[in-house]
Order: structure tokens, then C-alpha cells, then sequence
């Protein structure tokens, strides 16, 4: 799971004992809270899609076009299941979920059965 990303020239992680999305400018000695935000749910799994951050989270798909700072709901339908991890093939997203693979042709916003 994409926990820790590359951002530029930032790392980015999701720390799961505080829910938190924290940043690094040193290669990991220091990190800083990003983010900090209960309305998004629990995050699981977070994704570089083009110039936007998408993350998985427990209340759906969430995207952020400002490094994580502020993130808005993607998708937050429960007919998928719940989302786990995320995947760019060069084409389509791919989503493993609670109710198995679905891909996406338009960002994230609707996803059909694999």
C-alpha cells in the first residue's frame, strides 16, 4: 500500500496511529502534520495521479490538488465496498476494494466491476 509517496520534492506518508497525512523536506528525518481532518475517514492508502494526490480512505476515494493540505471527496459511494489501494496502469485507475477489482476511466469518480 502507497503509505509513502515521492511529491516533488517532498515525501508524503499517511501516519495510521494518528490518521494523520504528514510531510517531509529532509528525506524522512522530520516529518510535519499536513493534515489533519476526521471528516475524511481513516486513511489507508494515498496514490500521485497526474498533478493530484488521491487517497483511499474509509469513507471512499478523496483527492487533494494542493499536496495533501486540503482533500475533497472523490467518490464516497459505499456500493463499491470499502477502498483499500489504489493503481494507475498508464489508462485507467484501478481500486482494490471490499467487493474486489473495479477500474475507472474518469478519475475516480464512478468505477465499473473488473
Amino acid at each position: 500500500m502507497g503509505q509513502i509517496i515521492n511529491y516533488g520534492n517532498e515525501i508524503i506518508r499517511i501516519n495510521t496511529a494518528k490518521n494523520t497525512i504528514e510531510y517531509s523536506v529532509n528525506g524522512g528525518i522530520t516529518w510535519l502534520v499536513r493534515c489533519q481532518n476526521p471528516n475524511c475517514g481513516i486513511f489507508s492508502d494515498l496514490l500521485v495521479y497526474g498533478k493530484e494526490l488521491l487517497a483511499c480512505t474509509s469513507k471512499g476515494v478523496y483527492s487533494s490538488t494542493n499536496g495533501g493540505r486540503v482533500w475533497l471527496a472523490r467518490c464516497a459511494s459505499s456500493v463499491y465496498g470499502d477502498f483499500v489501494q489504489l493503481h494507475f496502469d498508464g489508462k485507467n485507475l484501478l481500486a482494490t476494494t471490499s467487493n474486489g477489482l473495479y477500474y475507472s476511466s474518469n478519475g475516480g469518480r464512478t468505477w465499473i466491476k473488473r
